[in-house]
Protein backbone atom coordinates (compact mmCIF):
# COMPACT_ATOMS: atom_id res chain seq x y z
CA UNK A 1 0.00 0.00 0.00
CA UNK A 2 1.48 3.78 -0.94
CA UNK A 3 1.97 5.50 2.05
CA UNK A 4 3.88 8.35 1.02
CA UNK A 5 3.73 10.91 -1.92
CA UNK A 6 6.69 12.53 -3.10
CA UNK A 7 5.46 15.41 -5.35
CA UNK A 8 8.02 18.23 -7.02
CA UNK A 9 7.28 21.14 -8.87
CA UNK A 10 9.85 19.87 -11.90
CA UNK A 11 11.86 17.15 -13.77
CA UNK A 12 15.24 19.27 -12.27
CA UNK A 13 14.26 18.91 -8.51
CA UNK A 14 14.03 14.95 -8.92
CA UNK A 15 18.08 14.71 -8.26
CA UNK A 16 17.45 15.66 -4.92
CA UNK A 17 14.06 14.40 -4.41
CA UNK A 18 15.44 10.43 -5.12
CA UNK A 19 17.51 10.20 -2.07
CA UNK A 20 13.73 10.45 -0.38
CA UNK A 21 12.79 7.73 -2.63
CA UNK A 22 16.03 5.44 -2.26
CA UNK A 23 15.56 5.90 1.44
CA UNK A 24 11.91 4.74 1.53
CA UNK A 25 12.99 2.17 -0.54
CA UNK A 26 15.59 0.78 1.61
CA UNK A 27 12.84 1.01 4.40
CA UNK A 28 10.18 -1.20 2.35
CA UNK A 29 7.89 1.58 2.71
CA UNK A 30 5.59 2.22 -0.41
CA UNK A 31 5.59 5.44 -2.43
CA UNK A 32 4.17 7.72 -5.06
CA UNK A 33 6.54 9.98 -7.39
CA UNK A 34 5.13 12.93 -8.96
CA UNK A 35 5.60 16.26 -10.74
CA UNK A 36 3.29 18.49 -9.34
CA UNK A 37 3.86 22.10 -10.38
CA UNK A 38 2.18 24.92 -8.13
CA UNK A 39 2.14 27.42 -10.85
CA UNK A 40 2.29 25.54 -13.91
CA UNK A 41 -0.53 22.95 -13.15
CA UNK A 42 -1.84 24.03 -10.30
CA UNK A 43 -5.40 22.02 -10.98
CA UNK A 44 -3.17 19.27 -10.46
CA UNK A 45 -1.63 20.19 -7.75
CA UNK A 46 -4.68 21.02 -6.03
CA UNK A 47 -6.37 17.82 -7.25
CA UNK A 48 -3.57 15.62 -5.77
CA UNK A 49 -3.13 17.21 -1.85
CA UNK A 50 -7.47 16.80 -1.86
CA UNK A 51 -7.74 13.53 -2.75
CA UNK A 52 -4.12 12.31 -1.09
CA UNK A 53 -5.73 10.73 2.61
CA UNK A 54 -8.34 9.36 0.71
CA UNK A 55 -5.52 7.33 -2.06
CA UNK A 56 -4.81 6.13 1.89
CA UNK A 57 -1.03 8.27 1.47
CA UNK A 58 -0.27 9.00 5.27
CA UNK A 59 2.52 11.88 4.70
CA UNK A 60 3.49 14.22 2.01
CA UNK A 61 7.01 15.14 0.53
CA UNK A 62 7.39 17.80 -1.41
CA UNK A 63 10.27 19.49 -2.99
CA UNK A 64 10.73 22.72 -4.59
CA UNK A 65 13.01 25.51 -5.68
CA UNK A 66 12.89 28.90 -6.37
CA UNK A 67 9.63 30.84 -5.04
CA UNK A 68 8.86 27.45 -3.26
CA UNK A 69 5.00 27.34 -2.78
CA UNK A 70 4.50 23.31 -3.72
CA UNK A 71 5.17 22.76 -0.25
CA UNK A 72 2.69 25.43 1.48
CA UNK A 73 0.14 25.15 -0.69
CA UNK A 74 -0.01 21.59 -0.80
CA UNK A 75 -0.52 21.92 3.47
CA UNK A 76 -3.06 24.25 3.24
CA UNK A 77 -5.52 21.60 0.97
CA UNK A 78 -4.46 18.66 2.82
CA UNK A 79 -5.18 17.19 6.37
CA UNK A 80 -1.66 14.89 5.84
CA UNK A 81 1.64 16.30 7.46
CA UNK A 82 3.35 17.86 4.47
CA UNK A 83 7.30 17.61 5.17
CA UNK A 84 8.78 20.22 2.61
CA UNK A 85 12.56 20.06 0.79
CA UNK A 86 13.79 23.21 -0.05
CA UNK A 87 15.99 22.75 -3.07
CA UNK A 88 18.46 25.01 -4.89
CA UNK A 89 17.70 25.23 -8.34
CA UNK A 90 18.97 27.62 -11.13
CA UNK A 91 16.86 30.18 -10.53
CA UNK A 92 17.57 30.48 -6.95
CA UNK A 93 19.08 32.91 -4.49
CA UNK A 94 21.48 30.32 -2.80
CA UNK A 95 18.58 28.44 -1.71
CA UNK A 96 17.27 31.29 0.27
CA UNK A 97 13.89 31.89 -1.17
CA UNK A 98 13.32 28.29 -1.15
CA UNK A 99 14.49 27.56 2.52
CA UNK A 100 12.50 30.86 3.44
CA UNK A 101 8.99 30.32 1.66
CA UNK A 102 8.42 26.70 2.83
CA UNK A 103 9.45 27.55 6.36
CA UNK A 104 7.58 31.06 6.82
CA UNK A 105 4.27 29.46 7.19
CA UNK A 106 1.44 31.03 8.49
CA UNK A 107 -0.61 29.97 11.73
CA UNK A 108 -2.38 26.87 11.20
CA UNK A 109 -0.62 25.93 7.78
CA UNK A 110 2.40 24.36 9.11
CA UNK A 111 4.90 22.42 6.82
CA UNK A 112 7.70 20.44 8.00
CA UNK A 113 10.89 21.67 6.64
CA UNK A 114 14.17 20.14 6.22
CA UNK A 115 17.73 21.49 5.14
CA UNK A 116 18.08 22.96 1.53
CA UNK A 117 18.39 19.76 -0.77
CA UNK A 118 17.98 17.66 2.52
CA UNK A 119 15.54 14.94 0.85
CA UNK A 120 17.07 12.38 2.25
CA UNK A 121 15.99 13.93 6.51
CA UNK A 122 12.44 13.98 4.63
CA UNK A 123 12.24 10.46 3.50
CA UNK A 124 13.69 9.61 7.50
CA UNK A 125 11.25 12.09 9.03
CA UNK A 126 8.26 10.50 6.84
CA UNK A 127 9.63 7.20 7.86
CA UNK A 128 9.07 7.94 11.65
CA UNK A 129 5.73 9.66 10.93
CA UNK A 130 4.58 6.38 9.62
CA UNK A 131 6.26 4.14 11.98
CA UNK A 132 4.31 5.94 15.29
CA UNK A 133 1.45 3.74 13.83
CA UNK A 134 3.30 0.72 12.22
CA UNK A 135 5.44 -1.58 14.33
CA UNK A 136 7.27 -2.79 11.52
CA UNK A 137 8.08 0.32 10.03
CA UNK A 138 9.26 1.11 13.98
CA UNK A 139 11.62 -1.67 14.23
CA UNK A 140 13.63 -0.64 10.69
CA UNK A 141 14.01 2.67 12.00
CA UNK A 142 15.49 1.52 15.24
CA UNK A 143 17.66 -0.50 12.94
CA UNK A 144 18.88 2.25 10.71
CA UNK A 145 19.38 4.45 13.89
CA UNK A 146 21.38 1.98 15.51
CA UNK A 147 23.21 1.89 12.14
CA UNK A 148 24.34 5.00 12.46
CA UNK A 149 25.25 5.16 16.02
CA UNK A 150 27.54 1.96 14.70
CA UNK A 151 29.43 4.43 11.90
CA UNK A 152 29.94 6.65 14.52
CA UNK A 153 31.52 4.75 17.06
CA UNK A 154 33.72 2.49 14.46
CA UNK A 155 35.20 6.40 12.99
CA UNK A 156 35.81 7.22 16.59
CA UNK A 157 37.78 3.82 17.32
CA UNK A 158 39.56 4.75 14.35
CA UNK A 159 40.08 7.89 15.06
CA UNK A 160 41.95 6.68 18.69
CA UNK A 161 44.03 4.30 17.01
CA UNK A 162 44.97 7.21 14.54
Amino acid sequence: MVEVGIIMGSTSDLPVMQDAADFLTDLGIEFELDIVSAHRTPEKMYDYAKSAHKRGLKVIIAGAGGAAHLPGMTASLTPLPVIGVPVKSSNSIDGWDSILSILQMPGGIPVATVALNGAKNAGILAAKIIGSSNPEVLIRMEEYMEELKQKVLAGAESVKKG
